[in-house]
């Protein structure tokens, strides 16, 4: 449960929940519906969900898949949808897919007659621990991820974790990222279990996947519930994603997984700390390490430029005054923001990871 007074949701988790819908239909108000997928996931799940809104009139669209797709003019696509649908502010946008589907849906949702309801049926591991928990809503512009965006809560947030046994593997290990980044941010005890885990959760062992999905929630919800529109603690959650989302830019967006360039992100991140004095290198080196047993990337591809990505970090929302403000750490379980950080020590770090 995400718990934001009057706009409370509930999180649900477990297998079979798009056959299951008489446990979170009644989330969904309106008799409008428009369900956003890919091209991707609607031929895999699309049918559930259409059978699950029996006796209502719904109507679909299907994007191209990938980050290159998370644009305004996909919005303006939803938008000429709600249009031809008459969709009235009882309307309700359901996002099926992983993070660019949750992003883009839940934006538009935002948008459309200044905010009408949406659900959250994510399909990918990454999104289910990340994206579609806690209101955070976006479209890319060429110049950065995520510039143009939107805090615009769920009605709810349904995960069928049968869902991730379609999951290609990359996929499945760039989910592991943001799991990963709960223990290394607030919860060291987590992070150990990780470690110890990582095979079974590789293999994809139901019980264990459903616990790390649940811990990440939890760790999340609870942040969200403290500061929904990161005014502070909520920054915490972006461990990593500093370097992470200038690497996605740089590298041409679906180049890198957005899961791989936190791994890599989170890496940076942890020897900046070293080297500026607030972390020892064991910690860096261990996180490093279990990163690596998920089939993560620690290293930032050959050919990208330090000062170029310098220049992309400086467009991160949170920077102030034009100051580069990033998500450092005290070690496992201890992150803290790092205000005003000196551009020469990050150009270290980049150059010397490269």
């Amino acid at each position: 449960m995400v718990e934001l007074g009057a706009r409370r949701y509930r999180i649900w988790i477990g297998a079979g929940l798009l056959g299951q819908p008489q446990c979170w239909l009644d989330t969904i108000p309106g008799r409008h519906l428009l369900v956003i997928s890919d091209e991707n996931v609607a031929p895999l799940y699309a049918h559930k969900i259409t059978t699950a809104f029996a006796g209502r009139k719904f109507s679909r669209l299907i994007i191209p898949s990938g980050e290159t797709h998370k644009t305004l003019d996909s919005c303006s696509a939803i938008f000429d949808m709600l249009a031809e649908m008459g969709a009235s502010r009882d309307a309700c946008v359901v996002a099926l897919g992983g993070g660019v589907i949750g992003d883009l849906a839940g934006f538009a949702a935002a948008c459309w007659m200044r905010g009408i309801a949406f659900l959250q049926i994510p399909t990918t591991l990454l999104a289910m621990v990340d994206s579609s928990v806690g209101g955070k809503t976006g479209v890319n512009l060429v110049q950065g991820k995520n510039l143009v965006g939107a805090f615009h809560q769920p009605r709810a947030v349904v995960m069928d974790t049968d869902t991730l046994s379609t999951l290609p593997p990359r996929e499945l290990s760039a989910g592991f990222a943001e799991v990963v980044k709960y223990g290394a941010l607030g919860d060291e005890e987590f992070f150990a279990w990780l470690e110890a885990n990582a095979p079974a959760l590789r293999a994809r062992e139901p019980a264990t996947l459903a616990h790390a999905i649940a811990t990440s929630c939890r760790h999340k919800a609870a942040i969200v519930a403290r500061d929904e529109t990161e005014q502070g603690e909520r920054a915490l959650l972006n461990f990593g994603h500093t370097f992470a989302h200038a690497l996605e830019t740089a590298s041409g967006y679906g180049t890198l997984l957005h899961g791989e360039a936190v791994a890599i992100g989170m890496v940076l991140a942890a020897r900046l700390s070293t080297q500026l004095g607030r972390a020892p290198i064991a910690d860096a080196e261990r996180l490093a390490a279990v990163l690596a047993h998920f089939g993560l990337p620690t290293a930032i591809p050959a050919g990208l430029d330090a000062d170029a990505l310098i220049a992309l970090m400086q467009l991160d929302k949170k920077n102030l005054s034009g100051r580069l403000r990033l998500i450092l750490w005290r070690g496992i379980g201890k992150a803290a923001i790092g205000p005003d950080v000196d551009a020469a020590a990050i150009r270290t770090i980049l150059t010397g990871a490269v």
